[in-house]
């Protein structure tokens, strides 16, 4: 331990012995990596060194007054101190002490900095997070736009990491550096207020709406027409799934939106403009006058520019999620006359990636009286390398979010030439920076970076553009060009704003004019907040930055950026975004879907939400529950959090159950959907099958009809011919084609987008997208029922392959399952170094598009990629009766008590006793840390 550390290490007798078995295991493990990399030996010593001392007392330079940290049987820490400064460098230090390893990663993702830890291979990480530039407009937010307080409380906070880092080798932090050395001298350096501003710019790109939707239609006019394009991506349909807001109008005199159906006020904000953005659009087609792009140089140059940059987008880490698609959550407050408290419910469970440690520590900061010095008590869940906390309660109000999915990026095709690109007003010169990429072990590599007034020029960090560009040689300090043709990024988050004030302000709320007030600075990502105070009230607000497009453009394919009327006209001002306060009903739910009737509403705020299945079921539950003066209890809500039932399976199952099976063999198969509920249980077999027969289906119907750049990678097809239609009979006229795609984004992914479609065709059964090939082993199908056979078939001998033959033994959970990866080192670390810092597997229920979201992509197969990474019941105003539960536990060091120590009860939809009080805190104290002057 650092010098400063003056304590006592007397640990419980039950801890000790625990803790001494697991370490005679781990000198069996640590013997096996004895020798690797220069031979060095990893000891006990070497685990338990990074262990943090969570008893007796240590100096923390820079304090005014002592702080104590209590932690619980779970290791999560409640901190109390007397001043604000005070409290955000002792989360900083606390942080640093369970999770350095995840905060050192994230700052470097943010920086594009990960080869000066990992080597050469992150260059082009690198050069494409450079490129964006989030730690460039961190540092203007930070200089330019935060309020003195805010740049206060990080400084603060930095300073607790620092003294946290302060004397300490780097095994000292954690196992994940002992590995490390063993390839180069990393030394981490010190943290600053910018490295926890710039962890909001990753959260906003992970959230950042449908600019990979926006890539894929676009990459779709290659196979198939805009009639088809429009198939796959239906309207909203809000006769069967409601919005988040159901009442509400337009005052047609001041043209303002109001959420009870009132005129509103006046709008301070004068970013927006007035007037309605037009819900056409145009398409590559009408945006590049060249037809649908796959017939000529210009459409040609397009397509291959975004399959480039898709592959870019593959390549960046998924911090929050797999590349912002299937990224959910669910939340829903319930008021207090629908309670059995009497007071309002509140449920949250955001769905993110599944990482190891969560993405989420818990956490509380009490002041030890709450006073103008000392200014918070609040508690909930934190973000490792950013002080406040993200999600929970105070002693006033209670808060959740979910992801609102506005279209917030767009992407331009810019003409581009050796003396600049094309815009309205002629050619203009580019903006140049140049960059230079360290790598671990020595050598470094300069980047040049171009940026349009519409954004940076990503798609020069394409590799494609090599080939693309033969045709037009340049002249310019750029290291790569393309034909003619580049693609620049337009994204609300590369703008500085203020979302860090936010955070506190919201910390501080005390009312709902204190939480709106605290979503006006939410510039981004754009979420759904949902609200609940202790005097009774529940409400809801969506904040951001959302643009305005010009007439003509709805964000759904790239714009040409030519075009002088294709630009952004302002934001919606924050007065006319949708919120609602004590609605009639009773409830808000807010899940993904659309927030508002498309045609009751004077701006578009995306063409591209979530599809409701989600929070449909959550409103249904809610509505039988409270039917006939029923109400809901604390563990109603957690038992809503866990429910598993499929909506597709509802829609199909019938169907798949009427289809005449002769093979014995799919016919027992089938009987297993005889008499199910549509609930995914973990070890029904009814659910495994059906999900593989649905999988089976999206392949068949659509996925072999996609073009290569959205298919699976390295599955290799034989299809028809881009300029061909309908099925295919002679088989020597199929061409090979070789997917391009990450497991994790392939299409079709099976999210309740397909539902629509497929719900759509339904009672079309000699639509063409029923119909597919013949192969060597099957005749070409023509109609629906013939397509659902073959699946049904093809979904079989896939399940005796994975399963084996007796369908009695088959169950969902065994092919939907979740294993926890540590950052880096255990997803592309040596095998037995993985095998020590990953953990899992768990046979999860759930599944893509249930309320228990536990994600998977059909195109890619059956393992759990998205999770609900936390999930939390506020019971409000009797706050200790709230319950909790991360995925993970608190710790990030492997092998430590509290790596995993929750995620058992995760996975079976239990949650942990939330203490909150000085009374409850004292009573769930295990261990207290004093941090002294």
């Amino acid at each position: 331990m650092p010098s400063n550390t003056t304590a006592s290490s007397a640990e419980k007798p039950a801890r000790r012995r625990g803790r001494r078995a697991r370490l005679v295991l781990l000198a069996l493990v640590l013997a096996l990596v004895a020798g690797v990399g220069c031979g060095a030996y990893w000891g006990v010593s070497t685990v338990r060194a990074s262990f943090p001392q969570t008893t007796g007392t240590i100096k923390l330079k820079g304090l005014s007054a002592p702080v104590d940290v209590k932690r619980d049987a779970n290791g999560i820490p409640q901190l109390y101190a007397s001043t604000d400064e005070d409290l955000f460098r002792a989360q900083g230090f606390v942080h640093a002490q369970d999770r350095f390893w995840e905060m050192d990663v994230r700052r470097h993702v943010t920086a594009g900095r990960l080869s000066e830890m990992f080597g050469a291979g992150q260059v082009e990480t690198d050069a494409f997070l450079r490129t964006l530039g989030w730690h460039r407009v961190a540092q203007q937010e930070f200089d330019e736009k935060l309020s003195p307080e805010t740049r206060k409380y990080l400084q603060s906070y930095a300073d607790g990491v620092n003294a946290y880092l302060a004397g300490r080798d780097n095994s000292d932090i954690s196992l994940e550096y002992a590995a490390l050395g063993l390839t180069n001298d990393y030394k981490p350096e010190k943290w600053t207020p910018v490295d926890s501003v710039a962890w909001l710019k990753a959260m906003a790109w992970d959230l950042r709406g449908n600019m990979q939707d926006e890539i894929d239609r676009s990459l779709m006019t290659s196979r198939l027409s805009e009639q088809q394009i429009k198939q796959l991506y239906p309207a909203y349909p809000y006769d069967l799934h409601q919005p988040v807001v159901t009442a509400g109008a337009l005052d047609d005199d001041a043209k303002k939106w109001d959420p009870k159906g009132r005129p509103s006020s006046d709008s301070s904000d004068s970013s927006g403009s007035s007037g309605s953005s037009s819900q056409g659009g145009a398409g590559l087609g009408r945006g590049l006058g060249a037809g649908s792009g796959s017939g000529s140089d210009a459409g040609q140059g397009a397509q291959t520019q975004l399959s480039g940059l898709s592959d870019v987008l593959d390549r960046i880490p998924a911090l929050l999620g797999p590349n912002g698609n299937g990224i959910g959550s669910n939340s829903w407050v319930v008021s207090g006359k629908y309670t059995t408290t009497d007071k309002p419910l509140l449920a949250n469970d955001p769905h993110l990636a599944p990482q190891l440690p969560s993405l989420w520590a818990q956490m509380g900061l009490h002041c030890r009286a709450v006073s103008e010095k000392c200014s918070f008590d609040v508690s909930g869940y934190t973000f490792s390398g950013m002080p406040g906390v993200v999600i929970g309660h105070n002693e006033d109000i209670a808060w959740g979010f979910t992801n609102l999915g506005a279209d917030v990026t767009d992407l331009y095709l810019e003409k581009i030439s050796p003396t600049g690109w094309t815009s309205g007003r002629g050619i203009r010169p580019f903006k140049v920076r140049e960059e230079t990429i360290r790598i671990a072990g020595g050598g470094s590599k300069k980047i040049t970076v171009r940026e349009t007034d519409h954004g940076p020029l990503i798609s020069d960090r394409s590799a494609e553009l090599e080939r693309v560009g033969e045709r037009a040689p340049v002249r310019t300090p750029a290291p790569d060009r393309g034909n003619g043709f580049g693609v620049a990024l337009r994204w609300t988050a590369l703008d500085p704003g203020n979302t860090m004030d936010a955070v506190f302000k919201l910390n501080r709320a005390k009312d709902f004019a204190g939480f709106r007030a605290a979503a006006k600075d939410f510039d981004v990502p754009s979420q759904n907040l949902i609200y609940a105070d202790a005097e009774g009230h529940i409400g809801y607000q969506a904040p951001g930055r959302i643009p305005v497009r010009a007439e003509g453009f709805n964000g759904s394919m790239p714009a040409p950026g030519w075009n002088p009327t294709s630009g952004w006209k302002g934001y919606i001002p924050f007065d006319e975004l949708p919120y609602e306060y004590d609605p009639k009903r009773g409830y808000i739910v807010t899940a993904n879907q659309a927030v508002v009737d498309a045609e009751k509403y004077p701006y578009l705020i995306t063409k591209d939400y979530g599809y409701g299945s989600r929070s449909q079921r959550i409103n249904d539950i809610i509505e039988s529950k409270i039917k006939d003066g029923g109400k809901i209890s604390t563990d109603d809500m957690r038992t809503m959090q866990t429910d598993n039932q499929s909506e597709i399976a509802k829609l199909l199952t019938p169907h798949l159950l009427r289809i005449d099976v002769s093979d014995p063999h799919v016919r027992e198969a089938q009987k297993l959907l005889e008499g199910w509920d549509y609930t995914q249980e973990p070890d029904s077999g009814a659910a495994a099958y059906f999900n593989a027969v649905w999988r089976h289906v999206l392949k068949l119907a659509f996925g072999n009809k996609l073009p290569k750049e959205l298919r699976i990678r390295g599955e290799c097809l034989n299809v028809r011919p881009a300029d061909s239609t309908g099925p295919v009979d002679d088989l020597n006229s199929l061409v090979r084609e070789c997917g391009q795609r990450d497991a994790d984004s392939a299409q079709p992914d099976g999210g309740d987008r397909w539902y629509e479609v497929v719900r759509g065709l339904m009672d079309d059964e000699d639509s063409e997208w029923w119909q597919s090939p013949k192969t060597r082993k099957d005749v070409a199908t023509t109609t629906r029922d013939q397509l659902l056979a073959r699946a049904m078939k093809d979904a079989r001998w896939e399940l005796t392959a994975e399963l084996g033959k007796d369908v009695n033994s088959w169950s969902w959970g065994r092919l939907h399952q979740l294993t926890l990866k540590n950052q880096t080192l255990g997803t592309e670390g040596p095998d037995v170094l993985r095998w020590m810092l990953n953990r899992g597997p768990w046979n999860l229920g759930g599944g893509e598009a249930a309320v228990n979201a536990t994600g998977w992509n059909a195109a890619g197969g059956y393992d759990v990629i998205w999770v609900p990474s936390m999930r939390m019941v506020v019971n409000v105003g009797d706050w200790d009766k709230s319950r909790w539960i991360n995925l993970t536990g608190a710790s990030g060091h492997a092998y430590s008590a509290h790596y995993t120590d929750q995620t058992d009860k995760w996975a079976k939809g239990e949650l942990l006793d939330w203490a909150y009080s000085d009374r409850a805190v004292e009573a769930a104290t295990e261990d207290t840390l004093a941090l002294r002057p």
